[in-house]
């Protein structure tokens, strides 16, 4: 009796390690995932496939040439309009208390000419008859050319509060498109403040946008839904990279006499990657990996899948085009499918 305790225990020593053993092996044996890859292509000579926008060639600000509140908004973002025609006015009360203000100041001038000119005419009938001295003359006719100067200047200060006056009335100096409208009756607007964007009549363009390492291409071709094809033209590029999108901003003349483009329209801009940049690689959307803080690319590597970093140039619906470090190898296979799981150094299998 006195060995059941001892044999009880012994039992469930043995027991717990069995169990053990289990889930060790358990492990071991778990299965290698497997990933579908490809080999990795060189493509420096690629086609560089952009989005593009279509834009006006004048694309005008519009503004008051004075401060003031708005009293009234006559159009809306995208209405098209005629030269001269109301865009906005100003509450136009304070301008023409000036124009008053003015006309009171010119008629004082007047007053005060009229009086020294005939001062001047008096004084030099005294200065013949000896009562005067030429001196007192000379103060007198400065009396006048100062009371004329005063004058001139209320002739240009009436003139000015009369031309503010009609810079209340804010007309479309050209016809176009209002692509764009902020300025809201009851809005405060200061001297050179934009309150609409006018996309004038004319000339369309397509704006495109490259990525960081990729210079503007000088021609190219821009592809509508509709399926018709035009060539571009480089009008003029961007001396430096946008700050916020390393991007490098590009408008293109369309060469045709009457292009199907719509202001706004979204299209598909083809260049020819002539100037590609060093260790342009080609691969499968499916092979981006974006969780991390850059982006990726997982290759082979004696059966261990092991990141590397890359930087897109350009993107299609199939394929993307990136550079990569020098580690990347040529010979080994890529991930093409299934990088969601990866982790550095992981085993896996490649799908044949």
């Amino acid at each position: 009796m006195k060995f059941i305790p001892l044999l009880v225990f012994i039992s469930t020593i043995y027991w717990l390690s069995a169990c053990s053993s289990d889930e060790k092996n358990d492990l071991v044996q778990a299965p290698v995932p497997w990933v579908k890859t490809v080999q990795v292509q060189m493509d420096n000579q690629s086609v560089l496939m952009l989005s593009g926008t279509v834009r006006a060639r004048f694309e005008i600000p519009i503004s008051f040439q004075l401060n003031g509140r708005i009293a009234s908004r006559h159009i809306d973002a995208g209405q098209t309009v005629v030269q001269d025609q109301t865009l906005f006015k100003l509450d136009a009360r304070d301008l023409t208390q000036s124009i008053h203000a003015a006309k009171a100041e010119q008629m004082a001038a007047q007053a005060a000419l009229a009086t020294a000119t005939a001062d001047v005419a008096r004084d030099r009938k005294l200065v013949q008859e000896s009562f005067i001295s030429e001196q007192a003359l000379e103060r007198t006719e400065l009396v006048e050319q100062e009371a004329r100067t005063r004058l001139n200047a209320a002739h240009a200060q009436l003139q000015q509060s009369r031309n503010a006056s009609g810079y209340a009335n804010l007309r479309a100096e050209h016809p176009g498109v209002l692509i764009e409208v902020t300025g809201e009756p009851g809005q405060k607007v200061v001297f050179g403040q934009t309150i609409a964007i006018l996309a004038r009549e004319g000339e369309l363009e397509i704006e495109v946008f490259f990525p960081e390492g990729v210079k503007p291409r000088q021609t190219g071709h821009v592809q509508l839904t509709s399926g018709q094809s035009y060539a571009l033209e480089l009008r003029e590029a961007a001396g430096a990279a946008d700050l916020a999108s390393r991007t490098w901003r590009a408008r293109y003349r369309v060469l045709a006499d009457q292009p199907a483009l719509s202001l706004g329209e979204v299209v598909r801009s083809r260049f020819i990657k002539d100037e590609g940049a060093i260790n342009t690689f080609k691969v499968p959307l499916g092979a981006l990996d974006e969780r991390g803080k850059e982006l990726r690319i997982w290759q082979l590597q004696d059966n261990q899948a092991q990141p590397v970093a890359a930087q897109i140039i350009s993107l299609d619906t199939e394929y993307a085009w990136v550079t990569a470090a020098d580690n990347l190898i040529q010979s080994n296979p890529i991930i093409a499918l299934g990088t969601n799981r990866l982790k550095p150094g992981m085993l896996v299998q490649a799908l044949k």
